[in-house]
């Protein structure tokens, strides 16, 4: 009987120490616990989200390579109309602002001259048929708008642009006062009698006023034979230059206090 009571725990303790160091053996060992689905999915699915980007299809490729062309093309093109500009503004020797001059014996016609500079010479010289009397009660009355219309000769048309006549070296042109045609304009040379009003007046920068005549019978070239024309009358002032392309300019008169409009504008067209 002891024997036998022995044999049954001994057998019973293995029993129980069997089942402790399974029990031991499965917390211990993690390649027996099953991985979890859900979890592992999802951070792959998180790093392929991170590491690949969205695909780029060749459609858009295609329309950024069109916008970095057309950005291309449009900086060639403003970059050229810039060029054609300066050379157009400086091709006759004037800037932005130049100096005009309005004179004319008291019985003669109007001379518009322009200078770059005050003793340079004039780069543009026109005899208007307006007399000077004329002008000046309408500059008296208000505001003086001159258009100076000329025409394309049909050489001209048929030539390159390159091998036009510059605007200011037009012989004649038509001349039109605050909407009235007032007969026509010619362009002059600067003679020793213009040269020697355009010097009197160099020291003056802004104003209006008569010079004494000599009395030496034409004057300015204006005509009236062997009459005495007496007083010159002139008008001198800063204008600012626009020069809309090779076929328009215009002339504003710069007022001192910069504001209102112009009491003189000139504009030069070529039809």
């Amino acid at each position: 009987m002891a024997k036998s009571s022995e044999d049954v725990c001994s057998k019973r303790h293995f029993q129980w120490t069997n089942k402790v160091s399974n029990k031991d053996e499965e917390e211990e060992d993690p390649t027996l616990k099953p991985p979890s689905s859900n979890t592992s999915h999802g951070d792959e699915k998180m790093e392929k989200d991170k590491v690949q980007p969205p695909p780029e299809t060749a459609a858009s490729k295609a329309a950024a390579q069109r916008r970095k062309l057309q950005a291309i093309a449009v900086s060639k093109v403003r970059s050229v109309i810039a060029a054609f500009s300066k050379n157009w503004m400086h091709s006759s020797g004037l800037g932005p602002q130049v100096i005009g001059t309005l004179f004319g014996h008291r019985r003669g016609h109007v001379h518009f001259a322009l200078q770059k500079e005050p003793n340079s010479p004039p780069a543009f010289l026109i005899e208007l048929a307006t007399p000077i009397s004329g002008l000046v009660r309408e500059m008296a009355s208000g505001l003086v708008r001159i258009a100076l219309e000329c025409d394309k000769d049909k050489e001209e048309k048929k030539a390159a642009v390159a091998g036009r006549r510059q605007l200011l070296e037009e012989p004649q042109w038509r001349t039109y006062c605050n909407g009235k045609k007032c007969g026509f304009a010619a362009r002059r040379g600067c003679g020793p009698k213009e040269w020697k009003i355009l010097k009197a007046v160099e020291p003056i920068s802004m104003g209006a006023g008569v010079l004494p005549g000599d009395g030496s019978g034409s004057g300015s070239g204006s005509g009236s034979g062997s009459d005495k024309e007496g007083e010159v009358m002139y008008m001198r002032a800063k204008f600012e230059r626009v020069v809309g392309c090779r076929d328009s300019e215009a002339f504003y008169m710069m007022n001192p206090d910069r504001n209102g409009a112009p009491e003189l504008s000139i504009y030069l067209l070529r039809v």
